[in-house]
């Protein structure tokens, strides 16, 4: 069979509905998951999103004693569509290394009106418990152990009021710092990433606006290549815009991105705010992504597929967000509802490549990786692209010309790139 090499770090956004899922794989070691959306739907015939957990159980990286591995965790806000399942997952036998939250999560638990879903609850609860073993670590003189690892990221003006006061500076970040630690381990040389948001002056904002915002780099030292990716939670125009006036005049490096993921389910919100007038389109926002996105940038929505047209009030994903991003996205825009066809979406995976960035790994691809890797035992980083393409009929991959947006290019430009037949200039697998 065909064996066809693929980059060893990358990013995959999984098909949940309107909601987010996505996983960043940094080594063979080291799986970042932001966000989760596990449905039951999931285990029904036919289904058109994912079994998240399963996968990723089935995928992930092994600790010694053979369970599953998950160095982090991070919530971008509490959201149902952001973290249903999470009870699921600790109740499974995935391990977790480290967990991030933004302090927004303790306000909300504070104030009785606020109301929280089953798994944001258990989330809060979690976070609360690796609080108090980080408090008991740091007393005893150690470091806390991987499973009891946490990490603050932004500011709130109460903050003497919750229990993660106390926490040294080592576990908590603000907007402007980057992270470059990942459940104890130094990873500077793959991973870096740079907070944009929650900004202090938003600490009592709604859910949405104190969403955790980042840049994602992974790094491939051999060939000095980096790949970007942009985060910003269900942030609407005026925070995203906020961003961008910020960094642009101080750190215009952080804005770069190859792949960026569309806010809040790829919303009309972040270029279309509501005015005095009604709905009014800010073109500068636009204009902000253009220029700071990469030869081959490409904008997933991650969301059921797209209505012919939008409806007054409905919800995400807005056919009105995704023509503007087409726009202004040399390589267009991907669904997860969509990708490669709406009738059997699956996982949209984009790998590091050497001298170009973060790529979009064809269907065809993974379907070649997934066999290859399925007969020789393949395990740990790669495994979780072999899965990936197990999942895809052989058909499927013919079914996609014609269908996709904004994919035709990408492949092209990796063909040109690397030649028909030629190898990445990285090593293969997710992981080595």
């Amino acid at each position: 069979m065909t064996h066809t090499d693929l980059p060893e770090q990358g990013v995959v956004f999984w098909p949940v509905g309107t909601g987010d899922s996505t996983t960043v794989v940094v080594s063979a070691r080291h799986v970042l998951q932001v966000d989760l959306r596990d449905m039951a739907a999931a285990d029904k015939d036919g289904a058109k999103v994912a079994a998240v957990i399963d996968r990723l159980a089935e995928t992930l990286p092994k600790t010694a004693d053979g369970k599953p591995y998950l160095a982090v965790f991070a919530l971008t806000h509490a959201d149902k569509d952001h973290c249903q399942g999470f009870g699921d997952l600790l109740d499974s036998k995935i391990v977790i290394g480290e967990v991030w939250a933004t302090p927004r999560m303790w306000r909300e638990f504070a104030d009785e009106e606020q109301l929280m879903c089953p798994d944001a609850v258990r989330f809060h609860e979690e976070a609360e418990r690796r609080v108090a073993a980080t408090l008991q670590a740091v007393d005893n003189g150690v470091e806390p152990a991987s499973g009891d690892r946490v990490r603050i990221i932004g500011y709130d003006f109460d903050v003497d009021d919750y229990s993660y006061s106390g926490l040294p500076d080592k576990y908590l970040s603000i907007p402007g710092q980057a992270i470059t630690m990942i459940d104890g381990d130094d990873v500077a040389d793959r991973f870096e990433a740079f907070i944009h948001a929650p900004f202090k002056d938003d600490c009592a904002e709604s859910r949405n606006d104190t969403s955790l915002a980042m840049q994602i780099t992974l790094r491939d030292q051999q060939s000095s290549t980096e790949g970007y990716l942009m985060l910003f939670g269900d942030l609407a125009y005026t925070t995203i815009k906020k961003i961008f006036n910020y960094s642009s005049a101080r750190r215009p490096e952080r804005l770069r991105w190859d792949v960026m993921l569309a806010a809040h389910h790829c919303s009309k919100k972040v270029m279309y705010p509501i005015g005095d007038s009604g709905e009014e389109f800010k073109r500068d926002i636009l204009d902000d992504f253009e220029k700071y996105a990469r030869s081959e940038a490409c904008v997933v929505a991650s969301s059921l597929p797209f209505p012919d047209s939008d409806k007054p009030s409905a919800n995400p994903p807005h056919v009105k967000a995704r023509d503007r991003y087409e726009e202004i996205a040399p390589s267009g825009v991907l669904c997860t509802g969509e990708y490669p066809n709406a009738d059997a979406p699956r996982p949209i995976v984009f790998g590091l490549v050497a001298h170009e960035g973060l790529r979009l790994v064809p269907v065809e691809a993974a379907i070649t990786e997934a066999k290859s890797a399925s007969g020789s035992g393949w395990r740990s980083g790669g495994g979780l692209l072999a899965a990936l393409g197990a999942t895809v009929a052989v058909g499927t991959a013919a079914a996609v010309v014609g269908q996709r947006r904004g994919l035709d290019d990408v492949e092209s430009a990796v063909k040109q790139a690397r030649g028909a037949d030629a190898a990445p200039a990285t090593a293969v697998g997710f992981g080595r």
